[in-house]
């Protein structure tokens, strides 16, 4: 009404013709800077907002593939030390010439082989010729060979242990060598080879979605699902390459050659492989890629990039279809005042009809007074029903509470019970062992751990009340060497690391130091928890004088907690852990019992990944008052 009004007071309608005008300029403003976006919504960043899906896929493959390599290479990793260590490989090497042993290690040899499931075993002098094979009887035999350009032989000869995948020189057979030193009264007299075959876990990798691919640190492909990209090379081919492979002869007199492979990094860490072969054209390709350090690999999985460019596609006609139905809009607002004036001639009519119209409201207004003068005496009725319905609230409310003192006792006591008990079997093992002083310390320890827990038991009551208990001086470096004692069991089941740092010069701080415990108790469980299953196992604890009094800080090296989830991890039976593995209730129980010193607790992410727990506690002067039960 008030826009009609000031089109009415301009002569000419000129306000109406003038916004029109603004509203086309803006059509056309909104057209441009679309068609302006269009190469950046195009582009290969933007593919990478679309790869999420194929990134996780391929994750997941390629964790796969490294795992199925590592557990077939551990299965034969300590066969070659073995067999080395046997009495008769031991007197073929003394006697190498003697063709009695020569004849009975062939034997021994093929029926390993075929008993572990070897590709071939053999063993060879010093000088590298071979003495005896499991497969001399044979037309690719390796008796009379000489491997002493392999890797695996001079290493295993320098006393070690000889690694190394390469083509056979005999066999043509590609294959992992396995070598291990044969010694007698400390002097080295050959070496064991075993040679392992890879080619079953490359034909599980054929015909599936995604193309995998293993290299050499010379980036020469030797394992994939495609046969056609062996021994390609996806890095340039330079001499410095190529004479590090024919130095130790690893493809014999296998072709090399480059693979056309053009990598492109994205927005987002993703990579992008172009791969260009003949007859098929140009593939694009997500790279994904692991290493595997202990035996110089690289493994790579190629997932197509088809259907995260038909996603963009149709994101970017979705974006077209919104900025050309935006335009419409704008084009009909447009004509919707352009006919703004024809309203205003209608407008006396309307003002008549809308005053015939306040008439007949007023009068259904009478009607509705009468239905809810009915309503207000059932609503009256439904209020006595509530108040009823609290009254029973307020009971389920206490047995809730029961329950939650139960599992909080259940949870607080696995802690100490867990330490008595390794303190028990400790004392049963120095009584048997007449150990009795050390057995009495033992003991010594699970009384005061029941002690620890009978004092628990008192402190979880404020889940019901607010805690009576008198707060005194506490000092800091006796209550972390307690908790440490109490959670060192569970530290040395995660094989994590706890550092402590901890200054002489920390003043006391306000609180109770059983409660305090409890409290560090749970954070180091907690943090054991998040580093178990890490290659990062590190816990550090430390604590420094800050304006309000004490900083403790715990961070571990684990995942982190999600940024969604901080504001609710001290909530009562909230778990970031999987079903079955707590309860939820240690965070809730240490921040009441921080709050009850005066102090605070608080989480972040640390800057480099994992969890920082921070504890503020209020700080007392040197000469406390007396002592007093917390």
């Amino acid at each position: 009404m008030a826009e009609a009004a000031d089109l009415a007071a301009r002569p000419g309608g000129r306000t109406a013709l003038s916004g029109r005008w603004r509203l086309y300029w803006l059509v056309l403003a909104l057209g441009a800077a679309l068609l302006a976006s269009l190469p950046m919504l195009a582009g290969r960043d933007a593919l990478g907002l679309f790869l999420g899906d194929t990134a996780r896929r391929g994750d997941t493959t390629l964790r796969l593939a490294v795992a199925t390599m590592r557990g077939q290479l551990a299965r034969f990793e300590r066969l070659p030390q073995l067999i080395a260590e046997t009495a008769l490989v031991r007197a073929l090497a003394a006697s190498p010439d003697d063709p009695d042993l020569v004849a009975r290690t062939n034997a021994y040899f093929k029926h390993i082989a075929v008993l572990l499931g070897a590709s071939d075993v053999y063993y060879m002098d010093l000088s590298g010729t071979t003495r005896a094979a499991s497969n001399h009887d044979t037309a690719t035999s390796f008796v009379g060979g000489n491997f002493a350009f392999r890797p695996y032989f001079y290493d295993a000869a320098a006393d070690g242990q000889g690694r190394f995948f390469a083509l056979g020189t005999t066999s043509r057979k590609r294959g992992y060598y396995f070598g291990a030193p044969v010694s007698e009264g400390g002097r080295i007299l050959g070496v064991i080879a075993f040679k392992v075959d890879l080619d079953a876990i490359e034909e599980t990798w054929r015909g599936g979605d995604d193309e995998i691919i293993v290299t050499d640190p010379e980036g020469i492909i030797f394992l994939a699902s495609r046969a056609e990209w062996l021994f390609a090379g996806i890095f340039p081919l330079t001499e410095e390459r190529l004479a590090q492979s024919a130095a130790t002869r690893r493809y014999a007199d296998a072709t090399l050659r480059a693979l056309p492979l053009a990598e492109t990094p994205l927005r987002g860490g993703h990579r992008l492989a172009k791969v260009t072969e003949a007859g098929t054209g140009a593939r694009e390709f997500l790279l994904l890629s692991e290493a595997m350090p202990d035996v110089g690999w690289t493994v790579s999985v190629l997932l197509d990039t088809a259907s995260a460019r038909r996603q963009l596609l149709t994101a970017l006609i979705l974006a077209l279809l919104v900025a050309g139905l935006g335009s419409m809009g704008l084009a009909v607002m447009g004509q919707r005042r352009a006919r703004l004036r024809e309203r205003l001639q209608m407008q006396t009519e309307a003002q008549a009809e809308l005053e015939r119209r306040v008439v007949e409201r007023t009068s259904e207004l009478a009607n509705v007074n009468v239905r809810l003068e009915a309503e207000i005496g059932e609503r009256t009725a439904a209020e006595h029903d509530l108040r009823k319905a609290q009254a029973d609230l307020v009971q389920a409310s206490k047995l809730a509470a029961l329950g939650q003192m139960s599992a909080a006792l259940s949870h607080e006591f696995n802690q100490p019970l867990a330490a008595a008990r390794n303190y028990a079997d400790n004392a049963l093992t120095l009584i048997d062992r007449a150990r009795v002083g050390e057995a009495r310390d033992n003991i010594g320890r699970i009384l005061a751990l029941v002690d620890r827990m009978t004092s628990i038991s008192k402190h979880l009551r404020s889940f019901a009340r607010k805690p009576g208990q008198e707060l005194v001086a506490v000092n800091l470096a006796e209550v972390v060497a307690a908790a440490q004692e109490i959670a060192a069991l569970r530290l040395q089941d995660t094989r994590a690391e706890l550092i402590v740092d901890l200054p002489a010069d920390l003043p006391q701080v306000v609180g109770g130091p059983v409660r305090l415990q409890q409290v560090l108790v749970n954070l180091l469980s907690n943090a054991a928890d998040a580093v178990e299953a890490g290659a990062d196992r590190r816990i550090e604890l430390s604590a420094r004088a800050s304006a309000k009094g004490v900083r403790l800080s715990l961070r571990d090296h684990g995942p982190g907690v999600p940024a969604g989830l901080r504001e609710r991890i001290f909530d009562p039976f909230f778990s970031t852990k999987v079903v079955g593995k707590g309860l939820g209730l240690g965070l809730s129980i240490s921040y009441n019992i921080i709050k009850d010193f005066g102090g605070d607790l608080k989480v972040f992410n640390a800057p480099g990944g994992g969890a920082l727990f921070c504890l503020d506690l209020r700080a007392v002067a040197e000469a406390s008052g007396g002592q007093a039960k917390a």
